[in-house]
């Protein structure tokens, strides 16, 4: 113990009833905190172990069920289990807010009626807000500015950039107008402003050529399918990653549209 601890047994402190080997490491054991207890249990199990190994000696099942009792009460007191435990159970909300998450959207694509249209447009709204916080990325809900005279849908910050949403849930594909207008809020914002444009439905299929013209490269496209995607944790894919490498592919390669497809196929090529 003084060797791999630096503490000493036969301190004062650790004397306790006869002042025996195992009376003063039961004091031990209730004067220490619980992560130095845990440690001396790993220690003396590796000093157990070796000294095994070097006697060639065969550990029987009954030995070996309890070193594996003795490595989860050390883990335990270090606090090791009680930080898995919590990592499972973050991990096991996580999949069950996606998995909410995707039945909402899926009771959403149910609103086709012409009357629910604009519902359908506020709900999506409600529910990208949902999916970029379930990513921890700090997220704006719709607001107008400039006196009333601009409606943004919503609005993110992702790696020190600002990011204004349009989101478009419509019979029709989106059309180059529509993209013109989220421009037009671009050029009224600070430089450190781009922006996402999600249509659920798609878009025609002049949107990217007309895109790809323009010198200033400040939109990335996302579709319904991407945010499927997203959505299905069997999927597995990460937004906050799935915008940066459609980032990526704007800036390095003028594509303002890199799908999840690629984004997956990339992942499992990698």
């Amino acid at each position: 113990m003084l060797e791999n601890m630096n503490i000493d047994i036969y301190d004062q402190k650790y004397s306790y009833h006869s002042g025996s080997k195992a009376n003063r490491l039961r004091a031990f054991w209730v004067k220490e905190p619980n992560p130095i207890v845990g440690d001396l249990i790993d220690k003396l199990l590796e000093y157990w172990t070796e000294k095994r190994l070097i006697e060639n000696y065969l550990n029987t099942l009954q030995e070996e069920a309890l070193y594996n009792s003795c490595k989860t009460i050390a883990s335990r007191l270090k606090g090791k289990e009680k930080t898995k435990e919590k990592n499972v159970c973050k991990q096991n909300n996580f999949i069950a807010q996606h998995s909410a998450l995707l039945n909402t959207f899926e009771e959403f694509a149910s609103l086709s009626s012409s009357s629910d249209k604009r519902r359908r447009g506020y709900l999506l709204e409600d529910l990208l807000q949902k999916v970029f916080r379930l990513y921890d990325i700090p997220t704006e809900k719709s607001f107008t500015r400039n006196e009333g005279g601009e409606q943004i849908d919503g609005a993110f910050t992702l790696d020190g950039w600002h990011y204004i949403v349009e989101c478009k849930w419509t019979e029709k594909l989106s059309d180059i107008r529509q993209l013109d207008s989220l421009y037009g809020k671009l050029n009224r914002s600070g430089k450190q402003t781009m922006g996402l444009f999600l249509s659920i439905n798609g878009w025609s299929d002049n949107v990217v050529p007309l895109l790809k013209q323009n010198q200033d490269k400040s939109i990335v496209l996302m579709d319904g399918y991407d945010l499927r995607c997203v959505l299905n944790e069997h999927i597995n894919v990460n937004l906050r990653a799935l915008i940066l490498k459609k980032l990526s592919h704007l800036n390095f390669d003028s594509e303002p549209f890199y799908s999840v497809s690629q984004f997956v196929d990339e992942q499992k090529n990698s």
